[in-house]
């Protein structure tokens, strides 16, 4: 027997939108869900599913969860982490699951309490937009075509701002360019839901843009409304809540529910009201329970009682404000509580205040770190790292309330998320201030807005760390009562209007314009004239407070903490940054131990040096400079001896860098010996005496440099002021060559990098082993010997007396030959001898033999670095 099952026709709606297709289909995937929907916008694709459940009994709540996925698999991409798959849902995708909630929850029959969970999955990413606003849409049409009694259909977009032009559903690309990024939810009617940042825009130009954003909703909404009536499920039937049996027996007592609701104080107004309310109770109860024994029944009464009296406690809120245009507190409605602000207010903390406005207070802090510190942040994209961020804790004490503390909350993070979006903008460049910043927010008493308090408090703290923000920030928090065609704009909301009213409206700037808005509607339909006008009432209110933070501080500390990392950026040669790291870190580690700093080094050759209380980091700094500047000729250093030869020592200066210090300019006696001076490890104080062409390194030590002896060759080598190296007295006059003729020779010494060899007696000069030959030369060895006479040209005769010889040159014919050099030969020549030449100036140069292979790899040897 062959099974059998339901087959579900596929539908499928697509409109352009900006430049791009946009397809709803359902039928296709997860048929099992009452409502799925797959949705593609160019090739970014993800799948929405609404799924309900029977309503538990007796809850009081409506029971919705969204939860949003972004599968890495989506962009090509292996999740970091040990357990290399997706675990708890990383901040962006809460931010997300939050911005999909909030206009949704509303869209629902009062008294609907059935379970409703929301999933939507990321499956395939282009990396052309971010796939937000495609969830919001799609998890819209989900609900519109299950059997959810969901009131849309609705739908999100973003809009940019580039070149002074909107720009709907923006690129990456566009918004890299952007002076806007606004997401927008909605009906076909009416805006329902704002996330904005921005960089300092006027109220005017975002006002143009929500309602550009809106009348893209509209053209979803319709996709959205035809796909459903093509393929949506009947909607469950609501029914109307029970009336109330208590809802006109509370009226009674509205008088003494008035008086308790003008207490002022959020706590003492608390207590007064759930004293009359326990009075109230006492009386109504004994006559509605009279004859009811079941239990359930009474906890029935007693809940519908409590219902009744949250909704007479919410209606004299609004109706004192609609009919007194005074408020719960006594204010006027355009009015901001008192403000106090106390600024360092602890003392190893980099940077902090205690931000008070009337029951709501912040305590935040600042600590600054250097790049090291930096949140790494993966996901759908490429690794990136942030170098400000704000962190948002709300304890249960701060609201008078009890309850186990866990992971951090989805409020939390999303009210941090906003604070961090409202400051974040106005951070200095690194170039400026090179700190990261991790700025936290504790709200220690809450009654309105914390996340506009923490704003406040961040751009303080900052100020007070030493951060030069370009401008400072403060937030505040709007409310609304409609009451017909009249609307009453409250400024700076408590938490009971915040509850009772139609519109949360939260708004971060400077003096300038705008850097972030978040905006929660409950009732259908924002006119523009409306928008601006709350707009403006919070511009005012926004001003208010800034002139407040300027009294308390109006600009950056001159210096940062003496506890905050102290840092120093360097520019350095992006050649030069091998050199700093050293091979495996080597070289960058031993100066960090050393120095006790930490050092940061970018792909564009930026050095940060960074040390707090007990580091050494003006010697750091200078040790840097030297490692990846060049040495200079006079500067003096302390260096170590790292590599003994019968003609100098090899001091290394600064790690990486080697120099010659020739057995010459050791000291201002004869040394037969370098190593009667040196041994290895020694350190010595030496001076830069000279830096040929390619980089080598002459030093002398400091007693023979003030006499203005060294400075030769970097190949260094005999001449100079000791003449020859046959040990005559180093006062004797010597005979010296002319530059530009050219000489018949005798080889005195090789060396690895080139041969000595005397050109007038008594006076040799170095032929380095790139002047050996019109090819490449491996091995001096391999073109002369010791003894050979050879025709060389002077090309060079230094300052301390160096010569520098080419044989190369010398076959070009230029300039006047002399006759062979003769003397007694020196300490560095080879006593055996060798091939003799002629006493003629016209000696051939010697016939090049076959080259010797040696120890050395090709083109190696022990000479200067």
């Amino acid at each position: 027997m062959t099974a059998q099952y339901e087959t579900t026709e596929v539908v499928r709606v697509s409109r352009e939108i900006a430049g791009r297709t946009l397809s709803f289909e359902t039928g296709r995937m997860a048929k099992q869900a009452d409502g799925a929907v797959f949705a593609q916008f160019g090739e970014t694709a993800l799948l929405a599913t609404a799924q309900s459940a029977a309503a538990r009994p007796d809850i009081d709540f409506f029971p919705m969860t969204v939860e949003y996925r972004e599968k890495t698999y989506a962009a090509g991409k292996v999740p970091g982490g040990f357990f290399k798959r997706e675990m708890r849902p990383r901040d962006n995708e809460i931010l997300v699951a939050r911005s999909i909630d909030r206009p949704v929850r509303p869209m629902f029959p009062k008294g609907y309490k059935a379970e409703l969970q929301l999933v939507i999955n990321v499956l395939s990413f282009d990396r052309e937009s971010e796939p937000d606003c495609l969830a919001g849409c799609a998890a819209m049409a989900a609900l519109s075509v299950s059997s959810v009694p969901y009131q849309g259909p609705g739908a999100t977009v973003r809009v940019g701002r580039v070149d002074g032009e909107f720009v709907l559903f923006p690129t990456y690309a566009q918004l890299a360019e952007s002076s806007l990024d606004l997401m927008i939810s909605g009906t076909k009617q009416a805006v329902t839901m704002v996330e904005a940042g921005a960089m300092e825009l006027p109220e005017e130009v975002l006002a143009e843009a929500i309602m550009f954003g809106h009348s893209g909703i509209q053209q979803i909404c319709e996709m959205t409304a035809e796909l459903a009536a093509k393929a949506g499920r009947p909607k469950q039937e609501v029914n109307a809540p029970d009336a109330n049996p208590f809802a006109d027996k509370v009226e009674n007592w509205r008088d003494r529910m008035v008086a308790a609701m003008q207490v002022v104080g959020k706590h003492a107004k608390k207590a007064a009201v759930k004293s009359v309310m326990a009075t109230a109770s006492e009386e109504l109860m004994a006559a509605a329970a009279a004859g009811v024994s079941d239990d359930r029944e009474l906890g029935k009464l007693k809940k519908q009682l409590g219902e009744a009296f949250h909704d007479l406690e919410g209606d004299i809120e609004r109706r004192r404000i609609i009919d007194e245009s005074t408020r719960a507190d006594g204010r006027a409605l355009d009015e901001v509580r008192p403000i106090s602000i106390e600024l360092g207010v602890l003392n190893r903390t980099h940077g902090s205040t205690l931000f008070t406005r009337g029951e709501t207070q912040a305590l935040v802090t600042v600590t600054l770190g250097t790049g090291r510190d930096e949140q790494i942040v993966d996901g759908l994209h490429d690794e990136y790292s942030k170098r400000f961020m704000l962190h948002y804790n709300f304890p249960p004490f701060c609201v008078g309330e009890v309850r186990r503390m866990m992971s951090t909350s989805r409020r939390e993070i999303g009210h941090g998320h906003l604070a961090e979006r409202s400051v974040s903008i106005m951070m200095p460049p690194p170039e400026e201030f090179p700190y990261s910043a991790r700025v936290v927010s504790e709200i220690l008493e809450s009654n309105g807005s914390s996340s506009m308090a923490s704003v406040c408090g961040a751009s303080l703290a900052l100020l007070d760390a030493g951060c030069p923000l370009r401008s400072p920030v403060a937030g505040i928090a709007m409310g609304l009562v409609e009451d017909g065609d009249n609307h009453h704009i409250l400024t700076d909301i408590l938490g009971s209007e915040d509850h009772n009213g139609d519109m949360d409206f939260k708004v971060a700037g400077t003096r300038d314009g705008i850097t972030a808005l978040q905006m929660d509607i409950k009732i259908q339909g924002l006119s523009v004239e409306l928008l601006k006008r709350a707009l403006a009432q919070a511009k005012a209110g926004r001003l208010h407070i800034l002139d407040k933070m300027t009294e308390a501080i109006s600009e950056a500390r001159p210096e940062v903490s003496k506890w905050a990392p102290q840092m120093v950026l360097k520019q350095i040669p992006v050649e030069k940054i091998g050199g700093l790291i050293g091979p495996g870190g080597k070289v960058i580690r031993a100066l960090q131990t050393d120095y006790a700093v930490r050092i940061e080094v970018s792909d564009e050759g930026v050095v940060t040096i960074a040390g707090g209380p007990g580091s050494r980091l003006e010697e750091a700094v200078a040790q840097v400079e030297a490692i990846t500047g060049d040495a200079e000729v006079g500067a003096t250093y302390k260096g170590k001896v790292v590599s003994l030869r019968e003609f100098g020592a090899f001091i290394e200066i600064f790690p990486g860098k080697e120099g010659l210090l020739h057995i010459s300019d050791a000291s201002t006696e004869f040394v037969s010996d370098i190593k009667d001076v040196f041994k290895i490890g020694d350190e010595a104080d030496v001076v830069c005496t000279n830096v040929d062409e390619m980089g080598r390194v002459r030093l002398a030590v400091p007693d023979v440099a003030a006499k203005g002896g060294g400075g030769g060759g970097g190949g260094g080598g005999g001449g100079g002021d000791r003449g020859g190296r046959g040990g005559r007295d180093r006062d004797a006059p010597k005979e010296m060559p002319e530059a530009g003729r050219t000489y018949t020779g005798t080889v005195k010494n090789l060396k690895p990098y080139g041969a000595f060899i005397e050109v007038v007696p008594g006076t040799d000069g170095l032929c380095h082993v790139s002047e050996m030959g019109p090819g490449r030369v491996g091995d001096p060895a391999d073109v002369v010997s010791t003894g050979d006479q050879v025709q060389v040209k002077v090309i060079e005769i230094e300052d301390g007396g160096r010569i520098r010889l080419s044989m190369k040159q010398a076959e070009s014919g230029d300039g006047e030959t002399v006759g062979a050099a003769t003397s007694g030969g020196s300490e560095d020549s080879d006593s055996s001898g060798g091939e003799g030449g002629d006493d003629g100036g016209d000696a051939p140069r010697r016939e090049r033999r076959p080259r010797r292979r040696s120890g050395r790899p090709e083109g190696s040897g022990d000479g200067e670095s």
